[in-house]
C-alpha cells in the first residue's frame, strides 16, 4: 500500500458540495478541494446519446484532480478530458497511464486497490470494485476501482461495482454514499447494481445519505426518451431503500442537483434541486 500526497490545493472552499453533472460525474468541493469524477461531458459517446442538459463547463474549472474509476469508454472519455485540459492531475487505475500520456495528458497518478494519498485537505483511499473494466476485446487493461474521500464529510464514489465481500467493512461512519443504480440501456450485464441490488450495497455500507448515480443521462440510440421511464431506476432504488435500508436518507438529485454538505459545524445536509430538464 503506498501512501503519498498527490497534490496541494488551494483554499477557499467553506463548505462541500456534491453536484451531479451526469451518468458518473460528480463534482465534489469539500475542505478547499475541488474532485471530478469519471468525467463525461460530450452529447453522444459512441451509440449512446445525452437526454439530460449539459453541465456548463465554467463549473469545471480549477479542478484540483479528476479521479477515474476505470476505463470503460463511459467513464474514461478522452474528448471530455481534453475540454478539463491537459494539465488537469489525473488518478486512474494502474495500466491507464500510458494510454492517457500518449493523448497528451502530463499529471498522471496510478493507483492500485488499497492505496491512500493526499489531496490539499482530503485523504482518498481507493478501493475494490467488482467490474471487468477492460477498454475493449484488445485494449488496455486495468482494475475498476472505486475512492474513499475523507475530510470534514467522508463520501464514497463507487465508481461502476457489483456487490463484493467486504463491502460491510468498506468506509465506517460513512457520510455519502454515491452509488451506481442503473445503466443505459433495457439489459444491465453483471458487474453493475441495479436498483435492488444497490439498495443491498446501502444495508451494507450503511451510509448518512445515499446518492443514485449513473442513471438517466444517457440512452442508447433507438430507446425512448419518456421522462417516467428515465427516472424509473431512481423511484425504484428510494423504494427498495426503504425496504433494505431504512435507515440511509436517499437523495435523488437531477443531472445539476447539488447536495450541500455544510459548514464547519459538520456535514448537515440539503438538497439544492432544480428541475429535471430529461
Amino acid at each position: 500500500m503506498r501512501d503519498y500526497d498527490l497534490v496541494t490545493a488551494r483554499t477557499g472552499v467553506s463548505k462541500g458540495r456534491i453536484t451531479w453533472l451526469g451518468h458518473s460525474t460528480v463534482l465534489l468541493e469539500l475542505d478547499g478541494v475541488r474532485l471530478l469524477t469519471d468525467p463525461l461531458l460530450r452529447q453522444r459517446i459512441v451509440h449512446l446519446t445525452r437526454v439530460a442538459k449539459p453541465p456548463d463547463p465554467a463549473a469545471l474549472r480549477d479542478l484540483d484532480a479528476v479521479l477515474l474509476s476505470h476505463l470503460h469508454y463511459d467513464h474514461l472519455d478522452l474528448r471530455s478530458l481534453h475540454r478539463l485540459g491537459r494539465s488537469v492531475p489525473i488518478v486512474a487505475p494502474v495500466g491507464a497511464g500510458r494510454m492517457l500520456r500518449r493523448r497528451g495528458f502530463g499529471q498522471i497518478t496510478e493507483v492500485d486497490v488499497g492505496d491512500e494519498f493526499g489531496i490539499g485537505a482530503l485523504a482518498v483511499r481507493v478501493t475494490h470494485a467488482e467490474h471487468d473494466a477492460r477498454r475493449s476485446p484488445f485494449g488496455n487493461v486495468a482494475p475498476a476501482v472505486g475512492y474513499v474521500i475523507t475530510g470534514s464529510a467522508g463520501v464514497y464514489f463507487a465508481g461502476d461495482t457489483d456487490l463484493f465481500d467486504g463491502m460491510s467493512t468498506l468506509a465506517p461512519a460513512l457520510d455519502v454514499a454515491l452509488l451506481p443504480i442503473a445503466g443505459w440501456g433495457p439489459r444491465l450485464p453483471r458487474g453493475h447494481l441495479d436498483p435492488q441490488r444497490a439498495a443491498q450495497a446501502l444495508a451494507l455500507l450503511r451510509p448518512r445519505v445515499a446518492v443514485p448515480i449513473h442513471w438517466g443521462t444517457y440512452r442508447r440510440i433507438g430507446l425512448g426518451r419518456d421522462p417516467a421511464l428515465l427516472r424509473a431506476p431512481a423511484k425504484g432504488f428510494a423504494e427498495f431503500a426503504r425496504e433494505l435500508a431504512p435507515g440511509v436518507d436517499v437523495r435523488i438529485l437531477p443531472v445539476g442537483g447539488s447536495l450541500e454538505l455544510g459548514g464547519s459545524s459538520g456535514p448537515d445536509f440539503a438538497a439544492d434541486v432544480p428541475e429535471m430538464t430529461a
